[in-house]
């Protein structure tokens, strides 16, 4: 205690109130190599896999520029740090999430425990929630040739609203040596059992979620089945690796081979099937398209066992194509406007590799979010009995709708960092304008219809009319009709939405490709040369932000999108444009362009057509009409169909069809 006292004081006065507040206690030197039981292990000190690519290093530590200086992984759980070296872990996966386990769980103090081996010094920080950093604890290892084991003891006392811990290591003339690092409670945890789902149309990411799953005994410790719902062409079970994923998880692997119902009809069945033919206590949902880091499920499965009550546990998202950067900490869904957004103070599209935790005050304050993406998300079963499963709307607000279910039961949902996957952020998706353009908006205000407390009919209109505009001014016919006939099908009520889950596709997919800008061209260079002055685009590139500016540009549109064009500027593209820059304000004053999508794989020829902008604006009027109008109505037929839309029984009927 004389250690941390001294230690407290030479941070300076502001901050030893606070380090005798968390009572940071002792450190413990042993020189046994006993493993902590992996019931009371929270989470492990984890490093890359040999096949990670190097921008994945900033997620697992923070070290020095030097490249003469950097640590050297030398399995998953060990590390060495070279001579004259000082590198911190506080990093993504490595760093201590303190004040979700203080505000969630009934632990109360963590033990970091690590095995070490060689010479240099172990200290341990906090942080506060406004990203200030206090030293804890030190010790001086001097332990050659002789594995030694450390531990540090540290109270959660202090992190209500915020803050992590972790260690930091420096060495003088010798390598260190770590090894088995864990932060642990003295406590054991219940045991409980995982059950996971993947869903999947793509069999091959599938099977890449497969080996990841079986690649760790401790994971497969903790997994008592895995449900993969095959929903695609290909199936799993012909896919290259597959036999390779049998034979690492056995007998808990189970493919289930069914039509194409989306998201919500492959998801739910792993729920149910997780419910109603395991004994396993906790859900986790895995979308396939991802890249999983397996220690995510074991502290999702920890958290889940400590949690004072029931909660749903969420993985944050990281970005798939650069793997330093941390897309999503963390989202709610704003009940007065109908729309999800991320949550009050958290951070997006976040890179680790520029700026560390320790230097990122925004990361170090408690978020609450009120819902988690089903690319990772885990659920008690008590959760599941109560609430019953999720709704039938195929894809898009399934995940949104479920979690503000269960909150509205008193089961709030938690963003766990540290536990997450690698996925493609949706900002480089076509899904806002693509066929899943319908799903966005009928289950959005099916979501909204079931659980806003307000009156958002004005919400809806004035986002509605425009959004409607501006994708007309934009040219994107097909949008603008798949909205429509989103808003038709939510105002015919809920009667009809397990009947059409496995049809409204195709039937989508007919519609949209009535319209020619929603064919999808290989390249530009399919086109002749574009005719529109470049200068002149680069001055309708600029965006308007003054309101006036705003209602003229959007004035102008209008009476250029009413008259009819001449046959030479829409047979041939006045513009190529990238789809960052395709946007109302300047495809408003055009007459054609063709603009790339999302991933840059194509191009879409839009041609302004007048007669279809009239339609399609009429259609839109009286849609948004009727929506203010029939609203009370189709809500409160909605609310009364919500138990039967989420029972087990109408789902059983459903996939024993």
């Amino acid at each position: 205690m004389a250690e941390q006292q001294s230690t407290a004081t030479a941070q300076g006065r502001d901050d030893a109130p606070d380090a005798k507040l968390s009572d940071v206690s002792s450190v413990r030197v042993g020189g046994r190599n006993s493993e902590v039981p992996a019931n009371r292990v929270l989470q492990r000190v984890i490093f890359p896999r040999d096949e990670d690519p190097l921008d994945v290093r900033p997620l697992y530590v923070d070290e020095p520029e030097n490249v003469a200086n950097r640590v050297h992984f030398t399995s998953r759980r060990s590390v060495t740090v070279p001579a004259s070296t000082k590198t911190s872990f506080a990093a993504y996966f490595n760093a201590f999430p303190a004040s979700y386990w203080k505000r969630w769980t009934w632990v109360s103090d963590v033990t970091l425990r690590m095995t070490v081996r060689g010479s240099g010094r172990v200290d341990v920080y906090r942080s506060k929630p406004s990203g200030d950093i206090v030293h804890l604890q030190g010790k001086a290892v001097r332990a050659a040739k002789n594995w030694t084991v450390l531990e540090f003891h540290v109270s959660l006392q202090p992190f209500e609203d915020g803050g992590w811990i972790w260690f930091d290591v420096f060495t003088e003339d010798a390598n260190l040596e770590i090894k088995d690092a864990v932060w642990a409670t003295d406590k054991d945890l219940p045991e409980q059992k995982v059950s996971v789902g993947i869903c999947t149309i793509r069999p091959q990411d599938a099977v890449i979620a497969l080996h990841a799953l079986g690649e760790d005994p401790a994971v497969l410790d903790v997994v008592g089945k895995v449900f993969v719902v095959d929903q695609g062409a290909k199936k799993v079970r012909e896919t290259e690796g597959y036999d390779e994923a049998v034979r690492r998880l056995g007998d808990k692997l189970e493919v289930i081979e069914q039509a194409n119902l989306g998201g919500s009809g492959g998801f739910t069945r792993a729920l149910y099937e997780g419910v109603e033919n395991t004994d396993c206590e906790q859900i986790l949902l895995l979308d396939d398209d991802i890249r999983l880091e397996p220690d995510s499920v074991l502290r999702a499965n920890a958290f889940a066992r400590a949690a004072s009550s029931p909660v749903v546990v969420g993985g944050h998202m990281l970005n798939l194509q650069a793997r330093a950067r941390l897309h999503s900490f963390g989202e709610v869904v704003d009940l007065k406007t109908a729309m999800w957004r991320k949550a009050p103070g958290a951070v997006t599209d976040h890179d680790f590799g520029a700026e560390p935790l320790r230097e990122t005050e925004e990361l170090h304050l408690r978020i609450h979010g009120t819902y988690n993406g089903w690319w990772m998300c885990l659920f008690p079963r008590q959760v599941i009995d109560q609430i019953g499963l999720p709704l039938p709307l195929f894809i898009k607000w399934d995940d949104a709708e479920y979690s503000l279910r269960a909150g509205a039961h008193g089961f709030p949902t938690v963003s766990l960092p540290g536990a997450a996957v690698w996925h493609m952020p949706w900002t480089d998706k076509d899904d806002a304008t693509d066929w899943t353009a319908y799903f966005h908006v009928r289950n959005r205000y099916i979501m909204a219809a079931l659980h806003s407390p307000y009156d958002v009919r004005g919400s809806l209109l004035k986002q509605g009319l425009k959004l409607s505009l501006r994708h007309l001014f934009s040219m994107e016919y097909s949008t603008v009709a798949l909205h429509q006939k989103a808003i038709e099908d939510f105002l015919e009520g809920p009667g009809k939405l397990f009947e059409t889950l496995g049809t409204k596709r195709p039937e989508i997919l007919k519609i949209r490709n009535e319209y020619t800008d929603a064919h999808i061209l290989p390249s530009a260079r399919e086109f002749p040369p574009p005719t529109f002055d470049p200068v002149k685009a680069e001055r309708l590139l600029k965006p308007p932000v003054n309101p006036v500016v705003i209602a003229a540009r959007a004035a102008l549109s209008l009476a250029h999108h009413l008259k009819e064009p001449d046959r030479e500027t829409i047979d041939r593209p006045q513009i190529n444009v990238s789809a960052q820059a395709g946007r109302w304000f300047l495809l408003g004053a055009l007459d054609s362009a063709t603009v790339s999508n999302a991933d840059g794989s194509g191009v879409a020829f839009r041609r302004r057509d007048p007669k279809l902008f009239k339609q399609l604006m009429a259609r839109a009027l009286h849609n948004h009409k009727r929506l203010v109008q029939e609203w009370p109505r189709v809500q409160r037929e909605y609310r009364q169909a919500l138990p039967q839309l989420s029972s087990r029984d109408a789902w059983k009927q459903l996939f024993g069809s």
